[in-house]
């Protein structure tokens, strides 16, 4: 995915995102409401978070691109995602910056937040609006539940609950997360978070500038 916000005057700095696919959706909507002109966004297969290996050496193949077409500014919306370190090597010798953080969970509830919550009960098992749209896909069937019912509790058998983190005041994805936990056997929280911390990692380059 390569969706551009707005068009740039010469003059204006251009900013390019890349991003995991998981937060194309609500990377698009912040630079519509915010009208962050210069910036746009480039996704890498959501899915990946099952093979991370791949992650690291794609966003370095986008950082590079990205440059050879004239950004003057990258941001990388990516925790470490599993990468063991091997994403931050990259953007070091890069010259790129990442959004801080583990994992999406992490910077949608504020990444010290998070880490509270995960400390007092570390049994909860999360969701965001992305993975509530498509649980059935990346969970049932990713993890091969479907064909394999008695994976079920291999995976998921020390959970309790499921947290779904909600980006969106949205009652049918609030259903969606409901009857994932309904399917896993678990019991069911709700935490609205918003943007979290995105939103104000892709909005800095903008006050930075602004000062």
């Amino acid at each position: 995915m390569n969706t551009d916000s707005m068009a740039a005057s010469p003059a204006e700095t251009r900013t390019r995102v890349i991003a995991c696919g998981a937060l194309a959706r609500e990377i698009v909507e912040l630079i519509r409401v915010n009208a962050w002109r210069g910036m746009s966004v480039t996704c890498l297969p959501a899915i990946w978070h099952n093979t991370p290996a791949k992650i690291p050496e794609a966003v370095r193949a986008k950082i590079r691109a990205a440059r050879s077409e004239g950004y003057d500014r990258i941001l990388v919306a990516y925790g470490d995602c599993g990468t063991g370190g091997l994403l931050d090597r990259v953007l070091e010798e890069e010259g790129a910056t990442r959004i801080g953080g583990p994992h999406c969970y992490a910077f949608y509830s504020g990444v010290e937040n998070f880490a509270a919550h995960a400390e007092a009960d570390p049994t909860g098992f999360y969701l965001t609006d992305y993975l509530a749209r498509h649980f059935d896909r990346l969970i049932i069937q990713g993890l091969g539940i479907d064909r394999h019912p008695e994976l079920l509790q291999d995976y998921f058998g020390n959970y309790t609950k499921i947290v779904y983190l909600a980006q969106s005041e949205d009652d049918a994805l609030n259903e969606r997360a409901r009857a994932a936990a309904d399917r896993l056997g678990l019991k069911f929280e709700r935490r609205f978070t918003g943007y979290g911390e995105l939103g104000d990692f892709l909005h800095a380059p903008f006050l930075s500038k602004a000062s």
